[in-house]
């Protein structure tokens, strides 16, 4: 490599260490810690995210099926392509982030600190590595809405209804289903067997105001915050850091790349983030436990 390759690599390994140090002094005094998470650390666990180059499920994005509107024309086709994605996420594990963070949460608990953790993912692996404090502010895949009685219920069953067995093949050549309403999923409450629907906010939903609310009073309290695997482009999670920077707390970014709200941060740290958040997170000296 040429001289100024090899000069331009040590310098942003050193200014790595001094900022992963700096960053551990500030994590060491931390009581209230929230970890605000994205895409990006699921899309480390192989999970497809349905955007950009590439990202089709038959010929269609997810910004063309998870709305209200189309499941209203089409309930099928929506739920075949829910079904696909909660198929899916069986062959799927926690990367070293979510265990990361869950080993973090469960270590500093026993120390009298808090980790709270606002995802946008809908595919529960915090859960499933562990984690406890969970805002899960777009819902989950694995969670139904009743559309008629509004109940909303845990379901992990595989496939979700007869019917969907064997269907949901993302190849744009796949014929669709057309599965009649009368045979998707139904509420099983007593009296009701109401249309079933992902409990996930679509396009154009507004987030619930309970979680908002909850997630609000987090961030009002933490003492310290990072930002992982997330573009900071989706609103109002987009929002979420850059007002916890607002007032003074230090903000750590853990990401492929820099982002819009990259200044506003006190860190960042490049990279995949089942690198860079291990070592962030491991236990430090002055921990007593």
């Amino acid at each position: 490599a040429p001289p100024y390759q090899i000069f331009r690599n040590m310098l942003r390994s050193s200014m790595h260490f001094i900022n992963l140090t700096m960053f551990h002094e500030d994590f060491a005094k931390a009581k209230h810690i929230a970890i605000i998470t994205g895409a990006g650390v699921s899309a480390e666990s192989g999970v497809p995210t349905f955007r950009g180059q590439g990202g089709y499920w038959r010929k269609w994005q997810a910004q063309d099926l998870a709305t209200p509107e189309a499941f209203s024309r089409d309930p099928s086709l929506v739920w075949e392509f829910y079904h696909y994605r909660r198929e899916v996420m069986r062959s799927k594990m926690p990367n070293p982030a979510h265990l990361a963070i869950a080993e973090c949460e469960s270590r500093l608990s026993k120390q009298g600190r808090s980790v709270v953790i606002i995802t946008q993912n809908i595919d529960e692996l915090h859960h499933r590595a562990g984690s406890k404090h969970v805002y899960e502010i777009h819902g989950s895949l694995f969670k139904t809405r009743c559309i008629s009685c509004g109940e909303v219920k845990a379901n992990h069953k595989s496939p979700i209804c007869p019917a969907l067995e064997g269907k949901g093949e993302p190849d744009p050549s796949s014929k669709d289903a057309r599965i009649p309403v009368e045979h998707l999923p139904r509420c099983d409450r007593r009296g009701c067997n109401g249309l079933l629907r992902p409990h996930v906010v679509w396009f154009g939903e507004t987030l619930d105001s309970d979680i908002l609310t909850a997630v609000e009073q987090e961030l009002e309290k933490c003492d310290l915050c990072l930002v992982v695997g997330t573009s900071s482009v989706v609103y109002p999670a987009a929002m979420f850091a850059p007002q916890v920077a607002g007032r003074g707390v230090p903000v750590a970014e853990f990401n492929m790349e820099c982002t819009p709200a990259t200044m506003r941060f006190k860190y960042h740290f490049e990279g995949p983030c089942g690198v860079t958040l291990p070592p962030a997170l491991e236990r430090h000296e002055s921990e007593a436990i």
